[in-house]
């Protein structure tokens, strides 16, 4: 009877603590639209997806406890409310950090400018860009401007605006699925 308590609570202790890990520090999220492609995949036969899986990513949920987020981080969001209303999607979507608190960010001929001045941008392949030309209010003191990676399949912060920080979820630490895309990010 003492061996089975004791092996009972040494399993109570390990879900409890992968839960714990799972709510408070780090979680698990799939990339589901081609928006990040060729970054993060998506699977086929979705409308421009590059896989035959969808790949898994792990986001830090502690990132921002600790730190302010950065340009150019991949990150794990819950969408404001118009993102429904202009994507007729919603929840919880994954993008990159292009224009910070303060900023001006626009775009010429797919081109993206922050505060006049171009972003450099190398993750971004030369057809994923697109050609649209805009420019959007001054970012406030509490909200950031994400983009996919995939601009022309990308429903994002140049649609619905600005993420309010409280919304970030947690930056994209690494990749786990499929097995040839295992990376750091």
């Amino acid at each position: 009877m003492r061996r089975s308590v004791e092996w009972f609570a040494t399993l109570a202790v390990a879900i409890g603590t992968v839960l714990a890990l799972k709510a408070y520090v780090i979680n698990p999220y799939r990339v589901p639209s081609a928006s990040m492609e060729p970054t993060l995949h998506c699977a086929q036969p979705g409308g421009g997806c590059e896989a035959r899986f969808d790949e898994r990513i792990l986001a830090n949920r502690l990132a921002y406890r600790y730190r302010d987020p950065k340009r150019g981080e991949i990150v794990v969001f819950r969408t404001p409310p118009a993102t429904a209303r202009r994507c007729g999607a919603g929840g919880t979507f994954v993008k990159r950090i292009v224009g910070l608190p303060g900023e001006v960010v626009s775009e010429r001929a797919g081109r993206v400018y922050v505060d006049g001045k171009p972003l450099a941008e190398p993750y971004i392949p030369r057809n994923k860009r697109d050609t649209r030309t805009g420019s959007w209010p001054r970012i406030p003191s509490h909200g950031y401007f994400v983009l996919g990676d995939n601009r022309g399949s990308s429903c994002d912060s140049r649609q619905w605006g600005t993420v309010p920080r409280e919304n970030l979820i947690g930056a994209v630490v690494a990749s786990y699925w499929p097995p040839s895309r295992i990376a750091l990010r």
